[in-house]
């Protein structure tokens, strides 16, 4: 099993599907590793040998931004929202939809299951 970014990523897939198993890397990204590498996109990842694993495993370490890094730096623009004020932050910390999608009815994703209003019943 090949160990990549922290990931354990399945042997028996191609290598362009096996690379989408880590976070921070879509089907664009994981194309472009594999062209970089002059690795044939058909190709499994058990067919991969240690070297091109390693040619793999450096080229996303210096180029891509994945994983834990990535989670940190995404929680820590939506705390700066948070910290600023600002309506989106705003949005985050009330745990209401950020992107203008109505509330009035839906929303129930973020919002969570709906409460019910005591003495409402007619």
């Amino acid at each position: 099993m090949a160990r990549i970014a922290g990931v354990n990523i399945p042997t028996n897939k191609r290598v362009v599907i096996a690379l989408q198993y880590i976070h921070g890397i879509g089907p664009k990204n994981a194309q472009e590793i594999v062209e970089k590498n002059n690795i044939d996109s058909g190709r499994r990842v058990n067919e991969l040998s240690d070297s091109e694993v390693l040619s793999i495993r450096e080229t996303i370490d210096r180029d891509y931004l994945v994983e834990g890094d990535l989670r940190r730096e995404t929680a820590m623009n939506i705390k700066r929202l948070m910290d600023l004020g600002c309506y989106r932050g705003l949005r985050h910390r009330r745990g209401l939809p950020v992107r203008g999608q109505r509330t009035h009815t839906n929303a129930r994703t973020r919002k969570g299951p709906a409460k019910p209003i005591a003495g409402k019943k007619k």
